[in-house]
């Protein structure tokens, strides 16, 4: 993970300094970082998809979360440039998580004042004509033999607000080729599937727990 972070860390930094150079930096990151870490570890992606993703517009891109490959394999999901919202703890990671606090909406999950300023700031992303990946569990969850968490609404809501489409999306294999645990894991194929998008058109902040309870059944179908 690091080493073409460090090979391409001038360009990096300088892409980091303005959020208007942020798709430059998600293209590198999509055609470069992600490729040269699957592919070196012998992983081979596979999308199928059920929709496509249109070019220019935003989306609420969400999905299982079980690995860190989970976010690797979104960046082969989608083109258009997206920022993911993901838990501070990640800051931490040498070298990657330098960049990670940099172009990424971080949150800390035990604090109200954090969740409130990590949505101003999707929001204005948003306004900028991005799109948002969020894993809706939360994190991956301590008890591993859960297949599926409960979703949090937080990503749904954002979506209402906004009117975008949400992208939900299923990662088959990341748990079994990379996991959390130690000495587990395995090269092979990492299958992801777009599912059908689903409308928020001319919904209200009081339809995301329905629309959150029909994304998460839709995940858990295609995962048990």
């Amino acid at each position: 993970m690091s080493i073409p972070i460090v090979i391409l860390f001038p360009i990096l930094l300088i892409l980091t300094v303005s959020e208007k150079l942020y798709p430059l930096f998600f293209w590198i990151a999509r055609n470069i970082w992600a490729n040269f870490v699957l592919y070196g570890m012998f992983l081979f992606p596979s999308i199928k998809r059920h929709q496509e993703i249109k070019k220019g517009e935003s989306y609420m891109l969400i999905g299982n979360h079980t690995s860190m490959l989970d976010i690797l394999m979104m960046l082969k999901v989608s083109k258009n440039p997206f920022v993911f919202v993901g838990k501070k703890e990640l800051a931490k990671i040498p070298i990657f998580g330098f960049f990670y606090k940099r172009v990424c909406i971080l949150v800390d999950r035990s604090s109200a004042k954090s969740r409130t300023a990590v949505y101003k700031s999707a929001q204005r992303r948003l306004t900028q004509g991005l799109s948002i990946c969020i894993f809706p569990e939360g994190g991956v969850p301590d008890d591993l033999n859960i297949v599926l968490d409960e979703f949090k609404e937080g990503a749904f809501r954002l979506a209402i607000e906004h009117q975008i489409p949400i992208v939900p999306v299923v990662f088959l294999d990341n748990k079994k080729r990379f996991s959390y645990e130690f000495f587990s894991g395995s090269p092979g194929r990492t299958r992801a599937i777009v599912m059908k998008f689903l409308n928020t058109h001319g919904l209200k902040s009081s339809d995301a727990t329905q629309i959150k309870l029909h994304a998460r059944q839709a995940i858990y179908d295609h995962l048990s």
